[in-house]
């Protein structure tokens, strides 16, 4: 029944539903293209003279392109007459400075000029895509820092990645390589229709003709293209998510023999993901060479049309070359117009993902002024009339009172989602509370940073988290620059010094970010052995125990009430056994501590607790 449903974990799943999915990246539409666009104008605060500078050079590339063919023009003509007048003469013509020598030379430095100014041109955007990369990436990395915990809990590990790599990768490509084809093919088949024009209006007016045909194919296919991309995408997904299914869950797989079963899902989402790929990449791929068909009979007929008048002595020689050359530049932008558009369509989209990363709500800055604990903090936590919810509308806590005395060891018991994880997180300050106070020594937790409040807390979680690199720094992660002694001492006080030994490379072994090549018992110990490093005021245990067995855990046990000597801590406990000697036990269901005492108390009571406890050890 739904009323049945834990609340805790029912508004994390309502949370993270309300989150769009990772969008299809591949020829996306972009929701508010304009605004995007000011958006990137804006972030590239200080770098756009070098966009200015590129967009310079690309049209002075357009215009002595443009121009040397003009140029070319009268060089030919100027060739042509005079070898017709030397083989008149019946001389060898000999090309000198004075008949036509300087006019080529001149045609050279044109198309010199122009290939500097396209040199130059793909270097200052280069740098200034990367640099607006970096300033971008510098920005998601100081924002995931800002970001509360709700934001991680509703969004995927692979989204958050894909905006701060994929993305910002695709902005910088497109912004090298797209910005400037779409600046170049403008100029280039706008100019060369003006410079058309200017020799004969008939023959431009055929090359516009195949010009929006071509124009008008490739809108027609371009929007087959998005549904035939979208389905490629979502065969992609489906594919991705059997392989990590059938790697993750490998031994499950082996174990109840569905080996089989779980290769045919695999080759079955393959095969659809191969059809989906084979249709897109022949649309995707067939459209550029129907183009250029396109345009090839375009010059195909220029060129039948032109000669005829090249015959019938309406143009001149230099003037055929010319316009035929017209063509031939203008063909080719028209021919990638269309994928340079939808890569900047893509890239536009990539950067509003990016940018609703970085408009993402953030948690409550830091007071400006904010209070100091006395020296040495006692460990004193009141929470006083604390409201909270996940969402607004549904609250989970909304009168929760305790008191942690120094040095007392509070045990927090439950069922699965009672709210146990959230009190430690509104504790640390993960969460805000969204009514009444928490205070550490008296001092309302809102009113120190962050960073001071959490300097006072060793946690141990029941996930095991561990970075790549040594077994010695992940013990060292939370006290840099502590020494090696300190290290194995933090190590046998966790009883993990022995297991770490018998390593080829004892404390420097290397651990990758599972640590698969070490057990999850082992794991466990060894994130015991860096918060016991940490020397912290206060512990948080979250089933720190869970994953060992009873021996290792009877020590481990015996570790932490030496480790939690003199310190208050909160441990949350399903194995009851663990926290009988606690002096104070809440027991929460439904976000609300419907019982507190110690455990004599608390079987006397003959509660809730104490049904918990008989059903354990009945």
């Amino acid at each position: 029944m739904p009323s049945e449903k834990d609340l805790e974990l029912d508004q994390r799943a309502e949370l993270a539903r309300g989150e769009a999915a990772v969008a299809d990246e591949e020829l996306e539409m972009p929701e508010d293209a304009l605004g995007t666009a000011a958006r990137l104008w804006g972030a590239a605060s200080g770098q756009r003279w070098r966009l200015v500078v590129a967009a310079v050079c690309s049209v002075g590339y357009v215009a002595g392109s443009l121009g040397a063919t003009a140029y070319s023009a009268g060089l030919i003509d100027l060739l042509w007459g005079n070898i017709q007048e030397a083989f008149s003469l019946g001389a060898p013509f000999v090309v000198t400075l004075e008949n036509g020598g300087t006019q080529i030379l001149t045609f050279l430095g044109i198309w010199t000029a122009a290939a500097v100014a396209y040199t130059v041109q793909v270097l200052v955007m280069a740098s200034f895509a990367e640099r607006l990369n970096l300033s971008l990436r510098n920005q998601i990395s100081e924002k995931l820092a800002r970001l509360p915990l709700s934001y991680y809990d509703a969004h995927q590990p692979g989204d958050t990645i894909s905006r701060a790599t994929n993305d910002l990768d695709k902005i910088s490509e497109v912004l090298q390589r797209g910005l400037l084809q779409l600046v170049i093919a403008v100029c280039m088949v706008g100019g060369a229709v003006v410079l058309m024009a200017t020799y004969d209006l008939v023959l431009t007016l055929v090359f516009v003709a195949f010009a929006l045909a071509a124009s008008v194919a490739t809108k027609l296919v371009s929007g087959y293209t998005l549904k035939v991309a979208a389905a490629r995408q979502a065969s992609l997904g489906a594919l991705t998510g059997r392989v990590e299914e059938a790697y993750s869950g490998r031994a499950v797989i082996k174990a109840f023999g569905r080996e089989g079963a779980s290769r045919k899902e695999v080759l079955a989402a393959a095969e659809e993901l191969a059809q989906a790929s084979g249709t897109a990449d022949f649309v995707t791929n067939a459209i550029t060479p129907a183009i250029r068909f396109l345009m090839r009979l375009c010059q195909v007929t220029v060129g039948l049309l032109a000669g005829g008048m090249l015959v019938m002595g309406q143009i001149s020689v230099g003037t055929f070359q010319a316009f035929f050359q017209y063509v031939m530049q203008a063909s080719e932008p028209l021919t990638q117009l269309s994928l340079t558009v939808n890569m900047l369509q893509g890239a536009l989209a990539a950067a509003e993902r990016v940018f609703a990363l970085l408009d993402e709500g953030e948690v409550v800055p830091d007071p400006a002024v904010p209070a100091e604990l006395a020296e040495p903090v006692r460990g004193r936590v009141c929470f006083e009339h604390v409201r909270f919810g996940y969402s607004a509308d549904r609250p989970l806590m909304r009168d929760v009172s305790l008191v942690a005395e120094p040095g007392q060891k509070v045990a927090i018991v439950g069922a699965t989602g009672a709210g146990k994880t959230t009190l430690i997180n509104l504790l640390m300050r993960f969460y805000e509370v969204d009514g009444g106070r928490i205070t550490l020594d008296g001092v309302d937790t809102r009113e120190l940073t962050r960073a001071e409040l959490r300097r006072q807390f060793g946690m141990v979680l029941q996930d095991a988290w561990l970075f790549e690199g040594t077994i010695a720094e992940n013990i060292a992660y939370g006290k840099p620059g502590c020494t090696r002694e300190e290290v194995e001492a933090a190590a046998r006080a966790a009883h993990v010094d022995f297991f770490v030994r018998t390593l080829p490379r004892g404390y420097d072994t290397m651990l990758s970010n599972d640590a698969e090549n070490i057990s999850q018992g082992q794991r466990q110990l060894l994130t015991i052995a860096r918060a016991m490093l940490t020397d912290p005021a206060i512990l948080i245990l979250d089933e720190a125990t869970s994953s060992v067995d009873t021996r290792t855990e009877q020590a481990i046990v015996r570790a932490m009430e030496a480790i939690m000597e003199n310190r208050t801590s909160f441990v949350i406990a399903h194995r009851l056994s663990t926290i009988v000697d606690a002096d104070l036990i809440l027991v929460m269901e439904r976000g609300t501590i419907i019982e507190q005492g110690t455990h004599a108390e608390l079987l006397a009571a003959g509660g809730a607790y104490a049904e918990l406890y008989r059903s354990q050890f009945a």
